[in-house]
């Protein structure tokens, strides 16, 4: 489970150097400095993976050197790699410069001196943290190492699907078992690596394993993509994967769904979901149906109840008694039924 610090713990005066500790600590030793050191706000947050850790911090205005001196005091030999949630930064090591903003991403090692400043104006900052072992990744470190304080956009691709992959841990990690958060912690490693390896051409150098998981993982997210799609079948995600179908079975058959299975039940979830939206209400269940491309009323119906235990309508009306005034359709944002 996350492991959840706040600096509302401790007095005014001494939030500043909690937060200090709470970074040496959990990352590496740094100096820190600060024009919000009078009334400094943090929270900080880790969640143990086995082989990898997450952390996630949000904090006022900082400005960090890693310096020779401290590499020698203390070095985890770790490639971190930080998707930027909240605010702007700027960060220099070994030589390159990069601006940051919500999206970006970036990598830089423990071992080298670097410089980082949130930009003036930003408010707070907020990152997400994976801390890789060096002997983790199935790369060379001459391979990673011309990376080191480039931006790393996550716009689309590999590096969209490990932001999300990161931002959802924030959401569902508390609720995974120690077992999950192992295997959770080879899928950060290996989607970490796909994304360094394809950004310096090295692909082909993963384990198979490695690419067969990020392979999935890009699967995955087209499906969720186009689940709205009448069309989305074994052979449209095969073919825009450049991949067999047989090739797509394969990389399923090891899972406890098909691939035609995976596809039902996210759209029976994306149904679910659009059920219970109030403001939804007036839609008839065969119209949500028809969104997520359940032509058959009665299919759906059945199909519902097999996997949900109720029928649509009573669902419906359940979920409106149990939520009279939508207060939680708000957080519904995988729901995305079109509004007129």
């Amino acid at each position: 489970m996350w492991t959840k610090l706040s600096a509302t713990t401790v007095s005014e005066g001494e939030r500043f150097d909690w937060f200090n500790d709470v970074v040496s600590h959990s990352l590496m030793p740094l100096v820190l400095a600060s024009e919000r050191s009078a009334d400094f706000q943090a929270e900080a947050a880790a969640l143990d993976l086995g082989a990898v850790q997450v952390s996630s911090f949000e904090y006022s205005h900082v400005r960090s050197r890693r310096t020779p001196a401290l590499i020698r005091r203390g070095d985890p030999e770790q490639y971190q790699l930080s998707l930027l949630t909240r605010g702007r930064m700027w960060m220099s090591q070994c030589g390159v410069e990069a601006e940051l903003a919500p999206g970006d991403m970036i990598l830089w090692d423990t071992s080298h001196p670097f410089e980082a400043d949130c930009r003036a104006g930003q408010g707070t900052l907020g990152a997400l943290v994976v801390q890789l072992p060096r002997d983790a990744l199935p790369l060379r470190a001459g391979r990673i190492d011309p990376l080191l304080g480039h931006r790393i956009g996550a716009e689309s691709g590999m590096a969209a699907i490990l932001a999300q992959f990161l931002s959802s841990l924030g959401t569902h990690g508390s609720a995974c078992s120690p077992q999950e958060l192992q295997r959770l912690g080879t899928v950060a490693v290996e989607l970490s690596a796909a994304v360094l390896a394809q950004r310096v051409d090295a692909y082909g150098e993963l384990p198979a394993e490695a690419r067969a998981r990020a392979l999935r993982e890009r699967i995955d997210a087209f499906i969720e993509d186009h689940l709205g799609d009448p069309g989305l079948t074994p052979g449209l995600i095969a073919a825009a994967h450049g991949i067999s179908v047989r090739r797509l079975y394969l990389l399923f058959r090891d899972g406890s769904e098909s691939v035609s299975a995976t596809v039902r039940r996210r759209r029976l979830e994306r149904c679910r979901a659009d059920l219970a939206r109030p403001e939804l209400a007036g839609r008839p269940v065969h119209d949500i149906a028809a969104r997520w491309c359940f032509g058959n009323a009665a299919a759906f119906s059945r199909a519902f109840r097999e996997a949900y235990g109720i029928s649509p309508t009573a669902f419906r009306r359940a979920a409106a008694q149990a939520d009279p005034y939508g207060e939680r359709s708000a957080t519904r944002a995988e729901a995305s039924f079109p509004t007129e």
